[in-house]
């Protein structure tokens, strides 16, 4: 066990303030939910925007909603993904359909995706993972002979633009997270967006059939909001990085998925989301042209906001000795999803036979560097010096 300054693999920044503002939208949460979702729409230029408890319930609302439009009930998503993903299919009773990824970009291999796309295809899930911008033209492209929808998952990439637009909003339809580790967060928390007018009907009438959380969920959110703005300091995390039953930095599979609104302390802890979410996203991009110039390792696109800076290693032994003396040393170096998403053990049974070799390459080669706020100039080259022998694959 590590005591002693330990900077957590992924933050976002939280204030005091913003705390103060929480306060203001639970006593008045229908105010400062249509607040934020006012905002939202404005910002980025969306029809509909819909705020619920989490990412992953984001993300089975848009499902769900997709669903009630059409008979179909195939999901295709990347095979090396947040576990989440698999789950808010699963929760929406689709099936989950998988397609192997390019290790370069952990976008779609494009041969793959367009041999996997089928007249039963619901949807495709395009996911901008670490903040990586996924191909969503030509993912767009893809789906348009089979009439399958676009799903964009930016839950890791909101505020971030290409080419002047904004990733998220290039989909049918797409959704964001506000949870713990993403570009901003209000402890916990997801966003709906879509500029089509029959995918944001059946979204409203999801929507409003929503319970909002319990008293007791806001209070018990509430609790680990406060805890969190306390403990996610370096000086402060290694004690809860000490509790095993706190689970910190294990990847688990989310057996159910809560459907709820977002609370009205939520949105008011994104009174000034704008502004948190820009300075986020400008440390993020700073930081991760830090380690390109420093590791001449870094993807294409150094500048670029990456919620977390992905590299891959050439060999697991490379892999492991980098994470073992980061953790040793308190530097917040992880490891990206443990598994591809057939060999979860909770839903391999569906994947029986199916390979995917790129993903499982990148399962078992891929380490992240952390790129927010709380990073030292120490940590930084700390981190830097760690890798500097590492060669990508």
């Amino acid at each position: 066990m590590r005591i002693g300054r330990t900077v957590p693999p992924a933050a976002a920044p939280l204030g005091w303030a913003d705390l103060w503002h929480g306060v203001g939208g639970a006593l008045g949460p229908a105010a400062a939910i249509r607040a934020l979702e006012a905002d939202l729409r404005s910002e980025f230029g969306v029809r509909d925007v819909f705020t619920v408890s989490s990412g992953t319930a984001a993300l089975t609302l848009a499902l769900v909603a997709l669903r009630s439009l059409s008979p179909r009930r195939d999901v295709v998503l990347p095979a090396f993904t947040c576990f989440s993903v698999p789950a808010a299919v699963i929760a929406a009773g689709l099936r989950p359909v998988l397609c192997d990824i390019d290790q370069a970009t952990f976008d779609f291999d494009p041969e793959r995706l367009a041999q996997t796309l089928n007249g039963g295809t619901l949807c495709v899930v395009a996911h901008h993972l670490f903040g990586m911008p996924a191909a969503i033209d030509r993912i767009r492209a893809a789906c348009r002979p089979h009439g399958a929808f676009v799903v964009e998952d930016a839950a890791q990439a909101m505020g971030v633009e290409i080419g002047g637009r904004r990733l998220g909003t290039l989909g049918d339809v797409g959704i964001y997270s506000l949870g713990r580790g993403k570009n901003i967060t209000c402890g916990s928390g997801g966003i709906v967006v879509t500029n089509d007018e029959r995918i944001g009907g059946a979204l409203a009438r999801r929507h409003a059939r929503l319970l909002p959380p319990s008293p007791l969920d806001q209070l018990a959110e509430c609790v680990r909001i406060v805890m969190m703005a306390i403990f996610i300091r370096p000086s402060l995390y290694w004690i809860p990085a000490a509790l095993p039953w706190l689970g910190l930095g294990r990847t688990i599979f989310p057996k159910q998925v809560r459907l709820r609104r977002l609370a009205g302390m939520q949105a008011g802890l994104l009174r000034n989301w704008r502004r948190r979410l820009a300075e986020s996203n400008r440390v993020r991009a700073a930081t991760a042209s830090y380690f390109s110039r420093r590791l001449a390792i870094a993807p294409t696109g150094a500048s670029h906001p990456f919620l977390r800076l992905p590299i891959v290693t050439a060999n697991t032994q490379e892999k492991s000795r980098v994470c073992r003396l980061a953790e040793k040393r308190g530097l917040g170096v992880s490891v990206g999803y443990p598994t591809p998403i057939n060999e979860i053990p909770e839903i391999r049974s569906a994947f029986v036979g199916q390979r995917f070799p790129s993903a499982r390459r990148v399962a078992d080669h891929l380490l992240t560097l952390p790129t927010h706020h709380w990073l030292s100039e120490h940590d930084k080259e700390a981190i830097a010096d760690l890798c500097r022998d590492l060669h990508a694959a």
